[in-house]
C-alpha cells in the first residue's frame, strides 16, 4: 500500500495545522492511502551547520530529535505533506531547521515522490510561507500537488478552521489530487520507468566572472 507522512510544523499537537492535515488523512484513508502523521514542531530541532557529516556517514550528525528517525520513511513513503503555521509571513522556524537537514542529510533519490505544503494562518502571510516550503520538493525532482485554491486554512484555532469550509475542501481535494498522482506515477513507473535525469552539470562561478 502506498503511504504518506505528514509533518505538523505546529507545536500545537491539535491545533490549527493539526486540523488541515487531520483532514487530509481522512480523505487519504477512503483513497486506500496509509499515513502517519509526525508532530515535528515541538521539538528542539536545530538548524543544519553544513559540517558534512552526513556525506560521509549516511546520516544527520545531531541524533538528538527526529531527523534521522524520519529519514527511512520518507525514504519508503511515496508522498509527502508538510504543514506549518505562518510566523511572520514565513514557515515555524522549527519545521525550517527540520525540512533543511532532513533534505541535505539524505541521499536517497526522492525522484516522483509526491509532496505538499499546507499553510494555516490566522490573515496573512500564508502565500509567502506557501512559497518557501514548496521549494524543497521543486529543487529534488518532487512534482508538487496542488488543490482548487492555495494549499491554506484560516484561523485562530482548530475550532475556527473547522467553520473555514472552503480551506476544508481544498484539504479534501489536494488529498484526492495527491492520491491520483502517487496511483498514477506507481503505474507509469511500471509501465515505462523513471523519466531520464541528467546530473552532468554543476554550474558555479568561484573565481568571480
Amino acid at each position: 500500500m502506498a503511504k504518506v507522512i505528514l509533518l505538523n510544523g505546529s507545536p500545537h499537537a491539535k491545533g490549527c495545522t493539526w486540523a488541515a492535515l487531520d483532514e487530509m488523512i481522512q480523505t487519504f484513508e477512503k483513497e486506500g492511502i496509509e499515513t502517519e502523521l509526525i508532530h515535528v514542531g515541538n521539538k528542539a530541532i536545530r538548524g543544519c551547520i553544513a559540517c558534512k557529516y552526513c556525506v560521509k556517514n549516511g546520516k544527520c550528525v545531531f541524533d538528538d530529535d527526529l531527523v534521522n528517525e524520519v529519514a527511512p520513511k520518507f525514504e519508503a513513503a511515496q508522498g509527502l505533506v508538510v504543514g506549518s503555521p505562518v510566523y511572520y509571513s514565513s514557515p515555524n522556524g522549527t519545521i525550517l531547521s527540520f525540512m533543511d537537514r532532513l533534505f541535505y542529510s539524505t541521499s536517497f533519490s526522492r525522484h516522483m515522490k509526491v509532496g505538499a505544503a499546507v499553510v494555516s494562518c490566522r490573515r496573512g502571510g500564508n502565500t509567502a510561507t506557501y512559497d518557501v516550503l514548496n521549494k524543497y520538493f521543486t529543487i529534488s525532482n518532487m512534482p508538487v500537488a496542488s488543490s482548487t485554491y492555495w494549499n491554506q486554512v484560516h484561523g485562530f484555532t482548530a475550532e475556527d478552521v473547522k467553520k473555514d469550509l472552503e480551506g476544508l475542501q481544498t484539504m479534501r481535494n489536494l488529498a484526492r489530487n495527491m492520491a491520483f498522482m502517487i496511483k498514477a506515477f506507481s503505474d507509469a513507473k511500471e509501465k515505462y520507468g523513471l523519466p531520464e535525469m541528467e546530473h552532468d552539470y554543476f554550474t558555479s562561478f568561484p573565481d568571480g566572472k
